[in-house]
This record gives C-alpha cells, sequence and structure tokens, in this order.
C-alpha cells in the first residue's frame, strides 16, 4: 500500500478517536462510516482496522505513557485532536513491531500540521521523540 494511502487511513482512524471520545458507542462502527464516507477509493482498510483495534486494545497504557511524557500538560487539556494523534503515534511506535519507529514519529507529525494547532506538531514530535529516546535507551 502507497505512503499517501496509509497517510489518508490514520487521518480517519484519528478522527474515529476523535469522534469516539465525545460520542462514545462503538469505534470499530465509526471507523466503518469515516471510511466509506472519507476514503472511498482505497480498498485496502485492513491497515486502519488494525491501527484502530490496536490503540484500543491499549487504550489505558497509552493514556499513562501520554500522561508520563506529556508532564506540563493534564490528559484532559491536551487538544482532542492532539489527543488522537498522540494516540495514533503511541500506538504505531510502542504496540506495533511493523512500523518503522521514524516513520510513526514522522505520521504523527504531519496528521499534527495538517488537522491540530500552531503548536501541535511541536508538541507531538517531543513528546514521541521522548518516547523513542527512552524506547532506544533500554
Amino acid at each position: 500500500m502507497m505512503g499517501s494511502q496509509r497517510h489518508q487511513l490514520r487521518a480517519i482512524v484519528m478522527q474515529t478517536m476523535f469522534a469516539w471520545e465525545f460520542r462514545g458507542g462503538d469505534a470499530e462502527a465509526i471507523l466503518s462510516y469515516n471510511l466509506v464516507n472519507g476514503a472511498p477509493l482505497i480498498e485496502d482498510r485492513a491497515f486502519s482496522l488494525k491501527l484502530l483495534q490496536n490503540l484500543m486494545r491499549h487504550r489505558n497504557e497509552i493514556k499513562e505513557t501520554i500522561k508520563k511524557y506529556a508532564t506540563e500538560w493534564a490528559f484532559e487539556k491536551i487538544a482532542p485532536v492532539d489527543r488522537a494523534i498522540l494516540q495514533i503515534g503511541i500506538a504505531e511506535l510502542i504496540y506495533n513491531e511493523k512500523i518503522p519507529d521514524l516513520v510513526a514519529i514522522n505520521e504523527a507529525i504531519e496528521l499534527a500540521k495538517e488537522f491540530g494547532g500552531e503548536s501541535s506538531s511541536k508538541f507531538i514530535n517531543g513528546v514521541l521523540s521522548s518516547i523513542y529516546d527512552d524506547k532506544n535507551a533500554k
């Protein structure tokens, strides 16, 4: 699958997490709806489903990781879009061996530039880079 399709699928997972956080419900059903409406031309959607399932499976650990590394912000005070992007970045960085670490970080930064606020990309880069450094110091 081409990188741009994966980027688009990550964006849809981010939108899914954003919607799920506000509405609750079935995250996979929200993803299906978002895929039909947001990426109708992408046929291989397994990547986005696996990413979402991985993220939901490790949701509590990911939240604790964000709290640990984004020390200057209370979890609830982080912008919802930034939180969703961080969750994707951490899910790929820590819980998916198939995605190279730097790809996970770069993709999250690109999502932040596209969807986040003015300082989102620097914030996300800082948090994910710290996680990366600690992960690779072991």
